[in-house]
């Protein structure tokens, strides 16, 4: 496993300490904002010639009752589901953005990879978000203080 270290992390630790409980309004923007790096790359090098998948990509936020956190989700529009779910004459159901992530068998046996353009968004950006996370959140915790 990989370590590495978030520039900027300690003056965000001793921020927040003089901020105490870290404010909702300070979390949700700052995770946004790092999640729409993600969600940009994921449209970028998704498979969109056979499909829709470019338009399907969206943020859902997490529902959550603890305070000072916001998660981000880049995951497929459920709205766009009759588009993305087919049924064979088999009856059997495939889902063409899983297939297309993870990969699937052919009618014939073979095995056509998957391209895993969700999973590589996240991973080819993971410094690039973090400082943006990080940026961002800094920038909204010194205007709270500032206000107090």
């Amino acid at each position: 496993m990989a370590k590495f270290r978030i520039e900027g992390m300690k003056e965000l630790q001793r921020s927040f300490r003089r901020l105490g409980d870290v404010p909702q309004k300070v979390v949700t923007p700052a995770a946004k904002k790092g999640a729409r790096i993600a969600l940009k790359a994921a449209k970028t090098k998704a498979p969109y010639e056979f499909g829709e998948l470019e338009g399907g990509i969206v943020l859902k936020g997490e529902r959550t009752r603890v305070k000072g956190k916001k998660v981000y989700q880049v995951t497929m529009d459920a709205a766009k589901n009759d588009i993305f779910a087919k049924e064979s004459k088999a009856g059997k159901r495939s889902y063409y953005p899983a297939s297309q992530e993870y990969g699937f068998m052919t009618v014939d046996g073979g095995y056509v990879p998957g391209l895993h353009f969700l999973r590589d968004a996240i991973d080819d950006n993971a410094r690039q978000i973090e400082k943006t996370v990080v940026k961002e959140a800094l920038k909204k915790v010194d205007k709270e203080l500032k206000g107090k």
